[in-house]
């Protein structure tokens, strides 16, 4: 097993590509660990979810299971954000995703919470590491690269919970923001950009709650090389808008800034070339182990708007295992 830097990374995923080899990959939020590996020659201790491509066979839970939480304190989730607010009047951000860890503690093995998680797109990575995210980064069909920002979330048991998320104006004025960032980013790679759908309403299992998240799409047309420069590709788009911010690269260095811990591989990518087409998620709903210790990251976006209990709210409903 090998982890690769930026260059020697991204420039294996431009030969895997060339190749048409079939391959995982996986890479960091900040893009300084890449992982490319053919499947063919895939580490045994390594399976993945994307959508109906899977390596491994369907299991369901047939016991309880426990789970608790040990969230930041409130006043610390409200001194981070007051920086971000700060920032925002300044004018060096407009919109930014603030994260922060939740050690948590289960009787269940991380890969018995990834093999009974019901998500679409879930890595186990080595007992170090697993996703279970909503969240599609992007995928080709053809010529043509789409994406899906997740940007909204609300407890589907409120009253009127879809209408009252999209009448919100704080939270129309944040997932405006990201799509415009994802069609600045995909225009970067391809061309005749276009918002197929606007802020539609899919339904994800919290635990024993029901969130309800809003999405858009967007593509655009791909050159008709796109594969031999795959890995050229991704590292232009890449970190994801949808948990960084806008304007992407100031927002980046403001995340630095004010979050207290490495991000890791936490809302980082990872995705499947099958020879033709490509199929990526965001790493979010991410645990890792720390030691002994599992540790749960989460976050939201944060705007001039925001109030932070209800932020803080949304950073806990996100801590959960969908089983």
């Amino acid at each position: 097993m090998h982890w690769y830097n930026t260059k020697e990374g991204f420039e294996q995923i431009n030969t895997l590509g060339q190749n048409r080899t079939p391959f995982l990959f996986i890479i960091s939020y900040d893009k300084t660990k890449i992982f490319a590996q053919p499947l063919e020659a895939l580490d045994s201790d390594i399976f993945y979810k994307l959508q109906d491509w899977r390596n491994y066979p369907v299991k369901k839970r047939e016991k309880p299971f426990i789970f608790s939480k040990s969230p930041v304190d409130f006043p610390t989730y409200k001194k981070a954000m007051e920086q971000i607010l700060e920032e925002i009047r300044s004018g060096n951000t407009y919109l930014l995703n603030l994260t922060f860890q939740t050690p948590i503690k289960s009787d269940l093995s991380l890969k018995e919470i990834f093999t009974y998680a019901r998500a679409k797109f879930k890595l186990y990575f080595k007992d170090e590491f697993i996703c279970f995210s909503p969240e599609m980064f992007v995928e080709t069909e053809g010529n043509t690269i789409a994406t899906y920002p997740m940007k909204g979330t609300i407890d589907a048991d409120l009253p009127d919970a879809k209408e009252s998320i999209l009448s919100d104006e704080k939270e129309m004025a944040e997932h405006v923001m990201i799509v415009d960032l994802m069609r600045n980013d995909l225009g970067i790679v391809g061309s005749n950009v276009k918002v197929e759908k606007f802020r539609y309403i899919e339904s994800i299992k919290a635990g024993s709650k029901e969130l309800l998240q809003v999405s858009s799409k967007i593509t655009a047309a791909l050159p008709e090389n796109w594969r031999d420069e795959l890995g050229t590709m991704l590292e232009k788009i890449l970190p994801a808008g949808s948990i960084t911010g806008t304007p992407k690269r100031s927002t980046v260095e403001i995340i630095e800034k004010v979050e207290n811990y490495e991000r890791g591989f936490y809302t980082g990518v990872f995705g499947i070339f099958d020879g033709e087409s490509l199929r990526s998620g965001v790493m979010i709903r991410f645990i890792e182990k720390e030691g002994h210790t599992l540790v749960y990251k989460s976050g939201g976006g944060i705007t001039i708007d925001s109030d932070a209990k209800s932020e803080y709210e949304e950073l806990m409903d996100k801590v959960y295992l969908p089983l």
